[in-house]
């Protein structure tokens, strides 16, 4: 069962996607339900609302833990709460993979586009659709890191052991491939 953080954000596009592959996923919006589940979805939404959120209702740890044992993926603002830092400006994150995160680092609002990336799941490369809201950049990828997408010159999509992230909304095209491959992450 993949769980996906229901606190803020395009949660329901997610289960929208799992549904798709035939994979069973919740909404997830107490802390007491992360031990129902194998993995978790942190969707885009707004980080800042993300983190009031969070702090008002004590998610830290219980992410933490989970994300010590279970797969994570973060996809935009989702990235941002799980990267080990964040710039422009600065803000408290998880710290679950070794990548910095520039906030907004494609543009505002107004700078929000759609394009085709390169994915690299497997060794070999295809195609990607891609959508970039207020999307953050990928400042730094650390060692162990591996580089999964690409677009326009930039790593949009990125594993460390159980954290996978993506700078763009894969839940709000028709591809399938990155929820896929992050069911078999989980191994649902």
């Amino acid at each position: 069962m993949i769980g996906i953080l229901g606190l803020q954000g395009d949660y329901a596009a997610h289960g929208k996607m799992l549904d798709a592959l035939n994979t069973p996923n919740r909404v997830v919006k107490k802390t007491e339900q992360l031990a129902e589940i194998d993995g978790l979805i942190f969707p885009g939404g707004e980080s800042t609302t993300l983190i009031k959120l969070m702090d008002a209702w004590d998610w830290w740890q219980p992410l933490t833990d989970f994300a010590a044992k279970k797969p994570v993926f973060g996809t935009c603002a989702g990235m941002i709460l799980v990267a080990k830092s964040v710039a422009n400006p600065p803000q408290k994150s998880l710290d679950l993979i070794d990548i910095d995160v520039e906030r907004n680092g494609y543009g505002r609002q107004i700078d929000s586009f759609e394009d085709t990336g390169a994915f690299r799941p497997d060794g070999q490369t295809r195609a990607m659709p891609m959508m970039f809201i207020r999307a953050p950049r990928i400042a730094r990828l650390g060692e162990g890191v591996e580089a999964l997408a690409e677009c326009r010159g930039d790593v949009v999509m990125a594993r460390q052991g159980k954290v996978l992230v993506a700078s763009f909304h894969p839940e709000l095209t028709d591809d399938l491939g990155v929820h896929r491959y992050f069911a078999e992450m989980v191994g649902v």
